[in-house]
């Protein structure tokens, strides 16, 4: 009887686990973190060797950072700073959400920035590699560093140079509120024209920091087992 109840136990143990690798196995990795400093996932800290899935975040404490590899290519996060990873159409998209987040794309692997003013992306397919920093909601600083970047702003496009960067500033249209048709119930059909995003850019002149963002971009490029690579 003992041994029929263990058969039982080990046999229903079994049947969960089996169940257990099928929900990661239906979903693609996104990519590697291949350096973290007081770097999390959630409310997990994050090490070298994690796994990152389709809406994932990753959030750095004051004076950590993190980079995350992603084909050819990567993301990486300064001080306080936070972006939510996804994919879509082949696009693998990091959505700021506070602080300095970068990227360096290859030009094979279609990578790009969300944030409120747009899209941000290399242009044309291209190599490239950037940053944004998140002053308010309505403020970022974009920095060019590698390769002319393009900054999408629902369809209307905007591209920053290599070694440009810019303070852009985001201002909304009030919305439009068309009038009704007439007769009874007109009042409360009014449609509300979506506000539309206009966008002031203002150079800055880059000094010091283009001498960091080289820097960091040859920090970016080596690997960490071998330099060279």
């Amino acid at each position: 009887m003992r041994y029929v109840l263990k058969s039982f136990l080990v046999a229903v143990l079994s049947v969960g686990l089996i169940g257990i690798p099928s929900f990661a196995a239906n979903e693609k990795p996104l990519g590697l973190v291949t350096q973290a400093q007081e770097a999390h996932l959630g409310s997990a800290t994050v090490a070298i060797g994690t796994t990152v899935y389709p809406g994932d975040t990753l959030a750095t404490d004051e004076g950590g950072t993190v980079r995350l590899k992603v084909g050819g290519s990567q993301f990486y996060l300064l001080s306080s700073s936070a972006a939510t990873l996804s994919a879509n159409s082949n696009v693998v998209n990091a959505s700021v959400a506070r602080g300095t987040v970068g990227f360096s794309s290859n030009g094979s692997d279609q990578i790009s920035l969300e944030i409120p003013e747009g899209t941000l992306r290399a242009a044309n397919g291209q190599p490239g590699y950037g940053q944004v920093t998140m002053l308010s909601p309505r403020e970022v600083i974009i920095s060019a560093y590698r390769g002319t970047l393009v900054l999408d702003n629902d369809g209307d496009l905007h591209e920053i140079p290599a070694g440009k960067s810019y303070r852009v500033t985001m201002d909304l249209d009030p919305a439009v509120e068309p009038q009704g048709p007439a007769g009874a119930g007109g009042a409360n059909n009014k449609v509300v024209a979506p506000r539309r995003r206009h966008l002031l850019f203002d150079l800055i002149v880059l000094g010091a920091a283009a001498g960091a963002g080289v820097a960091l971009w040859y920090h970016l490029s080596e690997s960490p087992s071998n330099p060279n690579q």
